[in-house]
């Protein structure tokens, strides 16, 4: 895939995260993962979710899926607090070109360095580029 039209994904992200009542921080995960291996790309999404929860520090967490309401797409999720179903990350599987990118975005703790390195080491992650309000990082 073009580096420009990644430029315009990454750009697209920006525009999520502004503007909004909380400063949110995110990043495109680009994935080796086709559609045959949904199942590989739910637990990425899933062990990347919990990188952001991890470092939030919010407690247990547990995903509402676009599966479980007709209010979510099928391929968006969102990590939510137990004691009170707060919001601690959202995420987008989007099929490009054959594989798998993840849109996944989070309240800004400080911590985005470490997150967005943990997630660059998670099985299946081709590259990860980091986003904010202010734009995003090669």
């Amino acid at each position: 895939m073009s580096e420009t039209v990644n430029e315009d994904l990454y750009r697209d992200a920006v525009e999520l995260l502004r503007p909004g009542d909380i400063e949110l921080a995110g990043a495109v995960v680009h994935t080796t993962y086709d559609s045959s291996a949904e199942s590989m790309l739910h637990q990425l999404t899933l062990d990347a979710g919990g990188a952001v929860a991890d470092h939030a520090d919010v407690g247990d967490t547990y995903v509402y899926s676009g599966n479980d309401s007709d209010e979510f797409g099928v391929n968006q999720h969102q990590g939510l607090t137990l004691d009170g179903d707060e919001f601690v990350w959202e995420c987008q599987q989007l099929l490009r070109d054959g594989t798998f990118d993840l849109v996944l975005y989070w309240e800004a703790t400080g911590e985005e360095d470490a997150i967005l390195e943990d997630i660059r080491g998670l099985d299946g992650v081709e590259r990860v580029v980091g986003v904010t309000e202010d734009g995003f990082e090669l």
